[in-house]
């Protein structure tokens, strides 16, 4: 590494230093640096310390340093995030969409073509994708490297502040004075005046230095180390131990396990209530329940147990459940366990059991030859019936639909069942096939001596819980409170220092802040007042 050694006071300064970090005075190689010449004011940013983007850009690691150090890339990476995820808000992501359909034929059927697009460009689950993580780790590496490559050089130019500046570095500041034999009363009455105005005064060789608000400096930093922590947080999010968000259905009397635990811990839903407003007696909302078409719900709950599987870490092993904890999981009170909050998030109804008779095809009266149940949650494939007759359940379809004529089932959830039978007549060796469902019965060859119609169903509910587990909520918090105090250090205070120099028969004050010129002049002023001192003058203001 190159040294620079100041012509004035010898000090060895790193090379592409600007000003000499002891006595200040310009070093005239470098000033192409910060494009001043000797008659215009100094640029006082980093107090004229070498920045290492600014000096090295020879290596490979170099040109990467300086890539990254750049606020121009800072910046088009926060604009590529935010243009990435305005698009992850033209359509709901999947988990926002209902959980009983395949996510890419809602999109096609909710939103077109566009939806289609949308989901095959991988947009539906944005915010968890590869690319979407690594934008959003180029912006942490960007905020890292930046903050080294500025707090570094000003963090050393802070550390050696000295009264004894040379002549060149005060008069070159934006706030310069020059007073002919000064009194030195009046010099004691500005310093004491400077003291009661919480400065900080520094003395060598009969030159001083008042400074206060050098905290300030760190604001910028302060808030870097903020946005840091919370985008760690943000990507933590997508490691499974600390933050989880899941949905389960779970039908009535049904155990499940619950996801995002590993099988660990399982639900039962004993029991799901749903509760709606009377207007007799809640008189208090009659009149608007009145404008409503259908009942308004006032509780849904769902009264659960919640089981710890101490076989969960065994593959394919038949689950050895513990009760742990039982409880009612309603809106906004959800049932927590080892982490994880259950909430109520929906419910629905569907078919439980659905009841089909067989008759005749030319009786009229369709009198009832034998009967069977299908269980839509665990459907046999095979039953027989009174009268010799006997049903064999060819296909099932839970959730009918006919996608360009071919019959499909878009969830696994009974919300439209429809059935493919072969009826075995007594002492037939052949069967006949039957299509049978919720309004619907046809002969697959028009030639059935038998016809299979509906005769009742059972409806169930089936409660949808969402399940969370968020570690990362602490970690956020604390980078928004840290980002929070770095705007707040910044902004209400100002780094100021003013420069108090004898020369001969003359006092020279100068003076620089970080922001608000007009607020220090103003205070320098005000502390003259009274005093044979000559005024501050803004010299930026004179060009």
């Amino acid at each position: 590494m190159k040294r620079i050694v100041c012509e004035a006071c010898g000090h060895s300064n790193a090379e592409g230093t600007v000003l000499c970090q002891s006595c200040g005075k310009p070093i005239e190689k470098n000033q192409h640096i910060d494009g001043n010449e000797k008659t215009k004011l100094l640029n006082m940013r980093y107090d004229g310390s070498a920045r290492r983007s600014q000096t090295y850009n020879k290596s490979f690691v170099d040109k990467i340093w300086n890539f990254f150090s750049s606020v121009k890339v800072g910046v088009w990476l926060i604009v590529l995030t935010l243009l990435a995820s305005a698009l992850g808000t033209i359509f709901p992501q999947e988990m926002y969409i209902p959980q009983d359909v395949q996510p890419l034929d809602h999109y096609r059927e909710q939103y077109g073509i566009a939806g289609q697009i949308y989901y095959q460009l991988g947009l539906h689950n944005l915010y968890s994708s590869w690319w979407y993580m690594i934008l959003i780790a180029l912006i942490g590496i960007s905020i890292v490297v930046a903050s080294i490559d500025r707090v570094v050089p000003l963090y050393k130019a802070l550390k050696m502040q000295k009264p004894k500046r040379h002549e060149t570095f005060l008069k070159r500041q934006r706030l310069f004075s020059q007073t002919n034999q000064p009194s030195l009363n009046d010099k004691e009455k500005f310093l004491e005046r400077l003291k009661s105005k919480r400065y900080k005064l520094t003395e060598e060789d009969g030159h001083i230095l008042a400074e206060k608000g050098r905290f300030t400096r760190w604001g910028p930093y302060v808030n870097h180390l903020g946005l840091i922590i919370f985008l760690i947080g943000a990507l933590l999010r997508f490691v499974p131990f600390m933050y989880i968000d899941e949905f389960v259905w779970v039908r009535e009397g049904e155990t499940l396990p619950i996801k995002g635990t590993e099988r660990e811990y399982y639900i039962e839903n004993n029991d799901f209530i749903f509760e709606t407003y009377d207007e007799e007696e809640d008189r208090k909302f009659a009149e608007a329940l009145q404008n409503q078409s259908a009942p308004v719900a006032s509780n849904y709950q769902t009264d659960a147990v919640i089981y710890r599987n101490h076989e969960a870490e065994l593959v394919g092993a038949e689950p050895d459940l513990e009760k742990v904890k039982e409880g009612s999981i309603r809106v906004n009170h959800p049932l927590k366990i080892d982490g994880f909050s259950l909430y109520q998030s929906s419910y629905q109804s569907e078919f439980s059991t659905m009841s089909f008779y067989i008759h005749e095809t030319d009786d009229k009266d369709e009198q009832e030859l034998a009967n069977f149940t299908v269980d839509l949650s665990n459907p046999v494939n095979h039953y027989e019936l009174d009268n010799g007759f006997e049903v064999e359940l060819v296909r099932y379809m839970p959730d009918y639909y006919l996608d360009d004529g071919e019959p499909k089932s878009k969830t696994d959830y009974p919300n439209n069942p429809a059935f493919v039978f072969a009826v075995y007549p007594p002492d037939a060796s052949e069967p006949e096939y039957s299509f049978a469902g919720i309004g619907r019965n046809i002969d697959a060859t028009g030639e059935n001596d038998y016809k299979i119609a509906l005769n009742g169903f059972d409806v169930q509910y089936v409660t949808g819980l969402a399940v969370k587990r968020d570690y990362t909520l602490p970690i956020l918090m604390i980078g928004g409170l840290i980002f929070m105090i770095g705007v707040v250090q910044g902004l209400y205070w100002q780094h100021r220092r003013i420069w108090i120099h004898p020369k001969g028969n003359e006092l020279w004050v100068a003076a620089h802040t970080n922001k608000n010129w007009y607020g220090l002049k103003r205070e320098i002023d005000t502390l003259m007042e009274d005093t044979s001192l000559i005024r501050v003058v803004d010299q930026q203001e004179q060009k």
